[in-house]
C-alpha cells in the first residue's frame, strides 16, 4: 500500500527526524511504500508532491505543531503526536491501513495508547468526577528512557 506522512515538531531537528525514520522503517518492513515529509522551524524537508499525495492510499500525520491538512482532502488520514510515531509507528500505520481498507475518508486522531491497543481513535472525554485516572503518554515501557535504560543495563 502507498502511504504518505508528515512529521512535525516545533524545532524539527531530532524528534521529527526520529519519527520519520521510524515510520519509514516500519512501513518498509511491512511491505508498504511510504514517503515522509519532515517539517520544523527551518521549513519542510523531503516535501510531498501533488502526485505522491494523489497516489497515496492513506495519510499519517505525526505532529506536535499545526499541520495544514487541505492537500489531503478525501484521503483516509490518521493524526498522532511525534511521540506516537517514535514509540508506536506500527500502531499509526495500522490505523491508517484500517481506514483505507474501510474506505473511510477524513481525519481521525489516535493516541499512543489507542494505537497500541487497536482502538478506533475516537476521542473520549472524562469529567473531573470520574474516579479512574487516565495515564498520559502511553506505555512507559516503550518510551525512550525505558529503552535507553535497557540498552545501558
Amino acid at each position: 500500500m502507498k502511504l504518505v506522512a508528515i512529521t512535525s515538531c516545533p524545532t524539527g531537528i531530532a524528534h521529527s527526524q526520529m519519527a520519520a525514520e521510524n515510520l519509514e522503517t516500519t512501513a518498509e518492513e511491512q511491505g508498504h511504500d511510504i514517503k515522509v515529509e519532515v517539517q520544523g522551524a527551518m521549513g519542510a524537508e523531503n516535501e510531498l508532491t501533488a502526485d505522491e499525495i494523489d497516489a497515496a492510499e492513506a495519510v499519517v500525520i505525526a505532529a506536535d505543531t499545526a499541520v495544514n491538512q487541505d492537500r489531503f482532502e478525501g484521503k483516509p488520514l490518521v493524526k498522532g503526536t511525534v511521540k506516537d510515531a517514535v514509540n508506536d509507528a506500527e500502531g499509526l500505520i495500522e490505523q491508517a491501513l484500517q481506514r483505507a481498507e474501510g474506505g473511510e475518508a477524513g481525519a481521525t486522531g489516535v493516541s499512543e495508547s489507542d494505537a497500541a491497543s487497536g482502538n478506533s481513535g475516537e476521542t473520549t472525554t472524562t469529567s473531573a468526577s470520574d474516579t479512574e485516572t487516565e495515564q498520559l503518554g502511553g506505555d512507559p515501557s516503550k518510551g525512550l528512557f525505558a529503552r535507553l535504560r535497557r540498552l545501558f543495563s
